[in-house]
């Protein structure tokens, strides 16, 4: 996650150590059962307002999908025709991206990724490495999340594209360590981690395979819904047929790109849309089709 010259190498090593069969090794013990993850369904991200004196949900969380507090007194009426009835949402009739951007729909933004680090410099490894098994379950449950249950519950992270995306950071390595500073099955930075646990409201290790895939979709849901609110009018859609041969054409390439490179290299106040990284999003493109990772 981050601008990474070296991320090809990381990718060259773990296609080595596919070819010699050493990519992963078996954890003999399971990790102990974590808190729950930031997707939570419809009901159980609503804070309970039948507990005693409840502390406030954090302005962050509600942001992502916790339903807000409605007061309301005893005599008022629950009668349904006392509300009109809402418009439906008016449908987007274009798939391309506004030429010029809505304003960005949140001012506090990740940290901007890392200066490249020396094309030179190994990898280096920290801890266990968790298995194809329990890497593949990791991922697969990270894209199977409703990250925004309220505001946005129609965006989905493809199970594909979060496999993808891992496969191109680490090779599928939960316990890779890139010269830059990224971690981890999805290579996040530490300090991307910590603006995401504290936006949030999680306490996610980096270092846990799992918590290391459910901050990467994290990230890919929160640049789905930041991105596709300036530049696709709230269309969140993700599908590969959206995209034509001008990579700046959809929102995939675009969060791939951002994945990659940071948000504020694609979604620029007042420009067109941009893609600077066109080879890593083409490369993650191929390999949502082609990747061996994809039949673990």
């Amino acid at each position: 996650m981050g601008r990474n010259v070296g991320r090809f190498t990381v990718a060259l090593v773990a296609g080595l150590l596919l070819a010699t069969g050493g990519a992963c090794a078996t954890v003999d013990t399971p990790a102990v059962e974590l808190p729950a993850p930031v997707a939570l369904p419809e009901e159980q991200a609503q804070p309970s307002s039948e507990s005693v004196e409840p502390s406030p949900t954090p302005e962050a969380v509600e942001a992502m999908g916790a339903a807000p507090k409605v007061s309301r007194s005893p005599s008022a009426s629950p009668k349904a025709s006392a509300s009109p009835k809402s418009s439906p949402k008016p449908k987007r009739t274009s798939t391309a991206p506004r030429a010029v951007p809505k304003p960005p729909t949140e001012t506090k933004v990740p940290p901007a990724p890392p200066k490249p680090a020396p094309s030179s410099c190994k990898p280096s490894y920290k801890g266990d490495q968790a298995s194809r098994a329990q890497a593949k379950a990791a991922l697969t449950e990270a894209a199977g999340r409703v990250y925004w249950p309220t505001s946005a519950p129609d965006i989905r992270v493809p199970v594909d594209l979060i496999k993808a995306t891992a496969w191109q950071e680490s090779g599928w390595q939960s316990n890779i360590v890139a010269c830059d500073g990224g971690i981890g099955l999805m290579q996040v930075m530490p300090d991307t981690a910590t603006w995401m646990n504290q936006r949030f409201g999680q306490n996610y290790d980096v270092w846990d395979y799992r918590d290391n895939a459910y901050l990467g979709g994290t990230y890919l849901a929160w640049l789905t819904k930041y991105i596709g609110d300036m530049y696709f009018d709230a269309d969140y859609r993700l599908d590969t047929d959206l995209c034509t041969s001008e990579l700046n054409s959809c929102l995939l390439n675009a969060v791939i790109a951002a994945y990659n490179y940071g948000h504020g290299a694609v979604a620029r106040e007042g420009q067109p849309l941009a893609i600077p990284n066109p080879s890593y999003v083409r490369n993650v493109r191929a390999l949502m089709t082609e990747c061996v990772c994809l039949g673990y």
